[in-house]
């Protein structure tokens, strides 16, 4: 199962399309299930759903094979703590898809950790899709590494 999400709060159609296109395309078989927020999508090719309790939400993380999402730092390190691969495809400012370019800004910043697979655009995300048997988790949460990119980060966010 492949799991999509983009956040409660704002649409994320352009990637969401972009998934309904692969699978449609690619004759994907396995079971697709999307997040879409706060968007009227729909799609015969995928389960969508604007949100989910919680708890449902952590049998769908633990449930699939691999998480596919806008670059937010939520969705990457759940990802990295259950150590499922996560494809990350950030949002853009000039698309009118968020406020500021700060998702780019996190996609580089994890574009080297383990786990993390960064696509920017249609032909880079349909080839991770169709390779995606090739895709290895990140770090667990117990790990050295993951504590040090944790420590990272709140230097990072520290005022």
């Amino acid at each position: 199962m492949i799991l999509v999400t983009v956040g409660t709060q704002i649409p994320f159609d352009r990637l969401i399309a972009l998934v309904d296109g692969w699978v449609s395309q690619s004759g994907y078989k396995q079971k697709v299930v999307a997040q879409i927020g706060n968007s009227g999508y729909s799609s015969d090719n995928m389960i969508v759903f604007k949100s989910v309790e919680p708890e449902q939400f952590e049998k769908y993380i633990h449930d699939c094979d691999f998480i596919i999402s806008h670059a937010g730092m939520g969705s990457i390190l759940t990802a990295l703590r259950v150590k499922k691969p996560i494809v990350i495809f950030p949002r853009k400012a000039e698309l009118g898809e968020h406020r500021n370019d700060h998702q780019l800004a996190t996609a580089r910043s994890f574009s080297n950790v383990d786990g993390v697979y960064v696509v920017h655009d249609k032909e880079q995300l349909f080839d991770v899709l169709t390779n995606n048997s090739s895709l290895g988790g990140g770090v667990l949460e117990d790990s050295v590494d993951y504590k040090l990119l944790l420590s990272n980060f709140s230097n990072i966010l520290a005022p």
